[in-house]
């Protein structure tokens, strides 16, 4: 009996923790349906008036459109940058296992506080930023203070915190590619360029891929670096949609519209999800291909 019992007794922990997930999910979803506010305690049935007005909203549009600005931004910097430092501390080096040690002190920190030190650093007047490009003519730049300063500073703090995950998804990815086809482009006279090309970059391809699921995931839903760089000013130039929830649900506390704005993002990224999961599964096959 405990041999027949010890399946079911294994799934156990992964079944409470759906649960632990579905339920507040599904009474989220629930809520929507409702207009729960500050205001009106007792809520009427709206059914879903909430996500139709969400989609007539401008606000919605804009910060939907900074939400993919910032994604695409991050993830795509995270990516070119995480690839390049893997590609260079790949080479066993004292100086490169040195840094490889050092690379992973930025992920030892909560993305909060390390925006909290950059806002602190991006100061016009007092950061040390402007102080250091001070000799170059450049110690008057407001980081944060103008709509487009405001974003691009969010991204960086962003690439910051998260190019060396990407980094490190690259160089296990390096690490792990079999030798026999660069010992025979290497016999062939093969470049590196060449090599890099046609062999190294096709078979990295579904590590870098799986790094760019994780990063272009978290940013689409990115809350805690921006809030504490910028609180989504000035304006709404940074107001993300995860941002508008917040302000929504929290600041002007209509409870049932800032759920909707929830359920809409996550939406989203469950949709980004499956197309870019779908596509690593053809990337994995062609990487295949070569290696053969």
């Amino acid at each position: 009996m405990r041999l027949a019992l010890r399946p079911y007794l294994l799934i156990v922990p992964a079944l409470l923790l759906t649960c632990g997930i579905l339920y507040p999910f599904g009474l989220g979803l629930y809520y929507t349906l409702f207009d729960f506010s500050a205001s009106k305690p007792q809520p009427d049935m709206v059914r879903f008036e909430n996500y139709t007005t969400v989609f007539t909203q401008e606000a919605f549009w804009n910060s939907a459109w900074v939400t993919v600005l910032y994604a695409v931004g991050a993830a795509l910097a995270e990516t070119v940058l995480g690839v390049a430092v893997a590609l260079l501390l790949h080479r066993s080096t004292l100086v490169g296992r040195v840094l490889e040690k050092i690379l992973i002190l930025p992920l030892m920190i909560a993305p909060v506080i390390a925006a909290i030190i950059w806002k602190l650093m991006l100061q016009p007047s007092v950061g040390v930023v402007n102080y250091l490009l001070r000799p170059f003519g450049l110690g008057g730049v407001q980081w944060t203070d103008t709509p487009t300063g405001a974003l691009l500073s969010s991204i960086a703090v962003d690439v910051w915190v998260y190019t060396p995950f990407v980094a490190i998804l690259a160089l296990a990815g390096l690490r792990s590619l079999p030798a026999s086809p660069f010992e025979a482009a290497a016999v062939d006279g093969a470049g590196w360029w060449y090599t890099f090309r046609r062999l190294t970059l096709p078979m990295l391809w579904p590590y870098v891929l799986v790094a760019v699921i994780f990063r272009f995931m978290d940013s689409l839903k990115v809350f805690d670096i921006i809030y504490a760089l910028t609180e989504g000013g000035p304006g709404d130039s940074t107001v993300v949609l995860q941002i508008r929830a917040y302000l929504e649900a929290i600041r002007f506390q209509r409870y049932s519209f800032g759920i909707s704005y929830t359920i809409v993002l996550w939406a989203v990224v469950y949709l980004a999800a499956m197309v870019l999961v779908k596509h690593l599964g053809k990337i994995q096959r062609k990487a295949a291909e070569v290696t053969t």
